[in-house]
């Protein structure tokens, strides 16, 4: 191994704060040694417990979050918490500003707080995400959190990352609960009802319910609906609470296995389609696509063909 790399990871397991903004820079950018550095730390990870919140802009994700935080550093674990903001169109930055929330925990060397932005990913999450996730597992931090953009139906990536979804509402969404039913409703393990001092809690309640009868998930566990009013702390304990009633949930039967093998399927495909397309647009070249483009467009020759030509070279690389 690189002895450079071996430093780094020494370091990083140390607990050095430097070293780990370092290598999560390294392994988001993609900058030179970044494979390297993940293969190397890979065998350090899977100790985290890793929790996912999302939910509609607006739900209180971030103020939830700053409370978790908070309970789980008094319980004396130590926290790292991946924010991915909407990103700019005009500079690919994040550009949400509630982390401004957060900066209390910025002294604090058992929280780790990093904004990611989508950079135009599907699913709410940037596509490193779950490689920076790896980074911070591998530094030793017992949980880490991952608050999503929270954009609707495209929100399911997360469930391939988490080991426990957190779905946050509101009340006054009126049919917004029924309108996203299909995308993200099915992948929470809890339910959280924020601000759940507003009027219409009840309602929101009684909708979820209703979803639930619908379906029964196949593992056979029925999601708790959990109201909190983040602002004021209140509903958090009993939020902790039922994160650990899922974890040991999922302990039985080898369920935390048999979640994981699902989750990695997934990831796993995810990833050789981003190797092949990455090894297909080197082979490709600005020019040579555009040319190829041309050609489709002017209909001399049929996409399909193509396509299978270029996977099929892909592939031999």
């Amino acid at each position: 191994m690189n002895p450079d790399i071996q430093t780094w990871i020494e370091q990083l397991r140390s607990g050095d704060v430097r070293t780990l903004a370092r290598a999560i820079s390294t392994v988001e950018n993609r900058a030179p040694g970044w494979s390297e550095l993940l293969k190397a730390l890979f065998p350090h990870s899977g100790k985290a417990r890793v929790l996912g919140l999302t939910g509609p802009p607006g739900a209180g994700k971030s103020t939830l979050v700053d409370q978790l935080a908070r309970f789980y550093r008094k319980d004396g674990r130590t926290v790292g918490i991946i924010a991915v903001d909407p990103t700019s169109p005009y500079t690919g930055g994040a550009i949400l500003g509630d982390r401004i929330r957060m900066q209390e925990h910025f002294s604090d060397p058992g929280i780790y707080i990093r904004s990611m932005a989508t950079r135009g990913s599907l699913g709410g999450l940037a596509r490193t995400t779950a490689d920076v996730t790896t980074v911070l597992d591998a530094s030793g931090r017992d949980l880490i959190m991952i608050e999503t953009v929270g954009v609707g139906q495209d929100e399911v990536d997360i469930v391939r990352l988490a080991d426990v979804t957190i779905l946050i509402l509101v009340p006054g969404m009126g049919d917004d609960v029924q309108t996203i039913k299909a995308g993200i409703m099915e992948i929470a393990d809890i339910f959280v009802i924020n601000k759940s001092d507003r009027d219409g809690a009840e309602n929101v309640e009684r909708e979820i319910r209703t979803l639930q009868s619908l379906a029964m998930r196949h593992d056979g566990w029925t999601p708790p609906i959990v109201k909190t009013v983040a602002s004021q702390g209140v509903g958090i304990e009993e939020l902790a609470a039922a994160i650990s009633d899922y974890e040991a949930y999922l302990q039985k039967e080898n369920l935390a296995l048999n979640k994981s093998v699902e989750n990695w399927q997934e990831r796993l495909i995810e990833m050789l389609r981003d190797a092949l397309l990455e090894k297909a647009r080197t082979q490709l070249g600005d020019g040579n696509l555009a040319r190829l483009a041309a050609e489709v467009a002017e209909h001399k020759r049929d996409p399909y063909t193509l396509v299978e030509e270029i996977a099929t070279k892909a592939g031999r690389s």
